[in-house]
């Protein structure tokens, strides 16, 4: 940061102890009172500030609740307003001046004050705006007097800050005191100018010193200078002022819009507040209204300001704004901007991004998971607009293939919130077309988890989340687990056993002797046969699939097509399919009435 000195003498202000007094007490005053426009009636406690002089005063400048007592001389021949206040006080020896509404307030006249004593002062960005605009103000300019300070400000201003970056940006944070004398005087545009003319500049070329804090960054002396090295110093900047400066960055079209939108992350980071890591509180109190209507400004500013070129900002980033979005109550125009944005870059996510807290109160599940229903949905849409009759290796299948796999995935995670309405869990993984899953490997691990972590379900509930799995999509070690998992409803392993021994007898060259049963198992239920309603109700297998599935086993074994029907297999297919013989040794009839033993127990229990 760069200053001026100015002046030479020592600093001799100093505060009197504070007076209390009125008009009454001061006769000149009601003599005084009509030789300026800035009147004043205030009564109550003034802070007196003075000057160490041989002189006695006979200039008053009151500023706010301060009483200046200094001397028109050096004053009145350096600022031209005194000049034509002092012309009309009728030579009183003594002239009492208001100077409420001198921008800057009473910090901004002392330091032009002691420039007319020629006391030392030190300029620098942080105090140049107050003090241009109270020497404007003032009229101490050169028509007035050689040399005055309106010119040397002028002059520290060109060469100084506009030549410096951190100048620049500290003394643009500062016009938002003054805003309205800032942009008449150029103040602000010229800043701009400035900040924008040095984020143009080519990397290679930046000389001045920034601030750079990514985590794994460390400067070193010869090290390149990073292309997003301005995005932090003008995070700093009010909302109004960085809305300017990315405006005219991006109508340059200069800059790729990789880096507009790093800018527009960094600002973000900076003044939004941060939903990824806990809940909201149950109260709203934790943020006032004034900056919840803040941060929502903000908000919608950074989601319009978003360059539309896809990659601009990273997918993670979008679903963090769309999490605050809900926090902050945005418009629905702002959600509706960001969950299309999200879904157009939808399959450049990972789970880790998706994995965010939900912001309603009133939700008992941590994990937002309307949040990724609806971002999904959206890329649905697109994906659905796009997709024509093609080919099995087109990209677009590629693409639903990779956000099917996302999905369960995620669906893994979620399902541990013990908290997680079953509902959800079922719209989530149903949204998904049938050719965004090549196999059922990961809708069957999301649905074991979950059974898992809720042993409470009841049957109905756990034959809703089944009905799910694709027993011909699942592999062969999946099916092998699934044939011996307690947690699953009984029709659902007898659809797994009713595979296994199909594609056992395909192996070896057998024909089975029945159509599977857990074909069957869908077109059965839609008929609506009493007998086999009661037994699902029941969420056992009727008698009759019993009987027909241990006619069928007997009349397997007849034939010799056994469990262990690897024996007609040459060892290299042994060895290919591995648990899944262990899963056709199992005996289904076995299965069925341990299953059921076991089902019965358990609604014992219940009804007890």
């Amino acid at each position: 940061m760069k200053f001026m000195k100015i002046g030479t003498k020592p600093d001799t202000f100093y505060t009197e102890e504070a007076t209390r007094y009125n008009k009454c007490d001061y006769p000149y005053f009601t003599q005084l009172a009509t030789i300026t426009s800035f009147k004043s009636n205030r009564v109550g406690d003034w802070q007196r500030r003075t000057v160490i002089s041989d002189i006695p005063s006979d200039l008053t400048i009151r500023i706010n609740n301060i009483c200046y007592l200094l001397h028109k001389f050096p004053l009145v021949p350096t600022c031209g307003l005194l000049q034509r206040l002092c012309s009309d006080s009728e030579d009183s020896d003594i002239v009492i001046i208001d100077l409420h509404d001198i921008p800057g307030g009473e910090d901004a006249f002392e330091l032009c004050a002691k420039f007319c004593y020629g006391i030392t002062i030190s300029l620098s960005a942080h105090n140049f705006v107050p003090a241009f605009c109270a020497a404007k103000f003032l009229r101490m300019t050169e028509s007035i007097e050689k040399g005055n300070f309106v010119l040397k400000l002028e002059a520290f201003f060109n060469s100084c800050i506009l030549e410096g970056w951190k100048d620049s940006i500290v003394t643009l944070q500062t016009t938002i005191k003054l805003p309205e004398w800032s942009e008449n005087l150029g103040i602000i545009r010229r800043c701009i100018d400035s900040i924008v003319e040095k984020i143009l500049t080519p990397p290679a070329k930046v000389s001045w010193s920034y601030t750079y804090t990514r985590p794994g960054y460390v400067k070193k002396q010869h090290q390149s200078v990073p292309k997003d090295w301005w995005t932090e110093d003008i995070s700093d900047l009010d909302i109004d002022l960085f809305r300017c400066i990315i405006t005219a960055v991006r109508s340059t079209y200069m800059l790729p819009p990789q880096l507009v939108g790093e800018a527009l992350h960094v600002y973000a980071c900076r003044w939004l507040p941060d939903t990824t890591k806990s809940r909201p509180p149950q109260s709203s109190g934790s943020l006032t209204e004034e900056s919840m209507k803040k941060s929502r400004r903000i908000l919608e500013f950074i989601v319009s300001m978003i360059p539309a070129d896809r990659g601009s900002v990273s997918v993670g980033f979008l679903l963090r704004l769309l999490s605050i979005a809900n926090y902050l109550g945005a418009s629905p125009v702002t959600k509706t901007e960001l969950i299309r944005k999200a879904g157009l870059q939808f399959e450049e996510a990972t789970v880790g991004d998706m994995l965010l807290p939900s912001q309603l109160s009133s939700d008992q599940h941590y994990y937002d998971i309307d949040l990724v229903s609806a971002v999904l949905e959206s890329y649905l849409v697109l994906w659905r607009r796009q997709s024509p009759a093609s080919a099995e290796n087109s990209h677009l299948l590629r693409s639903v293939r990779k956000i099917g796999k996302l999905i369960d995935s995620y669906l893994q995670v979620v399902a541990r919130d013990v908290n997680m309405p079953i509902s959800k869990l079922v719209y989530l993984a149903e949204a998904l077309p049938d050719s965004a899953r090549g196999d059922h490997d990961g809708l069957y691990k999301a649905i074991n988890i979950y059974l898992k972590e809720h042993p409470d379900l009841s049957k109905a509930e756990k034959k809703s989340l089944c009905r799910m799995l694709d027993c011909q999509k699942l592999s062969p070690e999946i099916r092998a687990h699934a044939v011996k998992n307690e947690r699953l409803p009984l029709r659902t392993v007898v659809q797994v056993l009713f595979f296994e021994q199909e594609s056992g007898s395909r192996a070896t060259g057998h024909k089975p002797e029945l159509i599977s049963k857990a074909r069957q198992t869908q077109a059965t239920e839609e008929e609506g046969d009493k007998p086999q309603q009661e037994a699902r109700r029941r969420n056992t297998v009727p008698e009759s699939s019993e009987r027909e599935h241990h006619e069928k086993m007997k009349s397997l074994e007849g034939k010799g097509v056994r469990g262990n029907i690897g024996e007609a297999e040459s060892e290299k297919g042994k060895e290919r399919r591995g648990e899944a013989n262990s899963a056709s040794k199992v005996d289904p009839k076995k299965i069925v009435q341990r299953r059921s033993r076991s089902d019965q127990g358990h609604d014992k229990g219940r009804e007890r």
